[in-house]
């Protein structure tokens, strides 16, 4: 019976009900494109380091339709020059690939042309990161000091008091996770090592 209520309460309330468009635009497509190395390079190395999925980056570059319409004014003004591109397929959202494609449209603009540039924009996060994970390293560097340090003082509370006394287990257990940070820090850093060699 309580079931019952429960239903006949939800169908009364006036919810926004997804339509069914807006649900296809969310499946998942593939779609080819020929791009530079850069660009394929450049949108891997922002996914692994920040952790984010291709899909999402592109949902963020390519949703955005003012830049994209900006980006197609710009490609239609100066010819989209031929370099040496690579097939790549990626995984978009049915929606992602509808705005490109309207864009295209909208501008007769080459897709490929509009991919790559658009994932040229993610050049400056990558070299912000880039700094970013140099003063981690430095962080890394003062931490581990800290750390060896913190040894120091913990022989100096073993030898002073024993090690069965509360003072020394506080401090140890203190320093265990000042070690755990150390090792969090040297393990995000060193997944962050892919934007050394960008």
């Amino acid at each position: 019976m309580k079931k019952k209520t429960i239903s006949i309460e939800f169908d009364e309330m006036l919810l926004p009900r997804p339509s069914s468009s807006d649900l296809r635009g969310k499946q998942s497509v593939r779609a080819t494109f020929r791009l530079t190395a850069r660009a394929i390079d450049t949108i891997s190395v922002v996914a692994v380091h920040l952790g984010i999925k291709q899909k999402s980056l592109f949902e963020h570059l390519i949703e955005d339709s003012k830049t994209l319409s900006h980006i197609a004014r710009q490609v239609q003004e100066n010819d989209f020059q031929p370099r040496e591109r690579v097939q790549k397929t990626y995984v978009l959202s049915r929606r992602t690939l509808n705005t490109l494609q309207e864009a295209c449209d909208a501008f007769d603009a080459p897709r490929d042309a509009l991919v790559e540039y658009s994932i040229l924009r993610l050049m400056p996060v990558i070299e912000e990161e880039r700094k970013k994970h140099q003063r981690r390293k430095a962080v890394l560097g003062d931490v581990s000091d800290h750390v060896r340090r913190g040894k120091a003082v913990l022989s100096k509370i073993e030898a002073a008091l024993g090690d069965d006394d509360p003072v020394y287990h506080v401090y140890h257990q203190a320093l265990r996770s000042l070690q755990h940070a150390e090792r969090e820090i040297a393990a995000y850093i060193e997944k962050g090592k892919i934007i050394e060699t960008y």
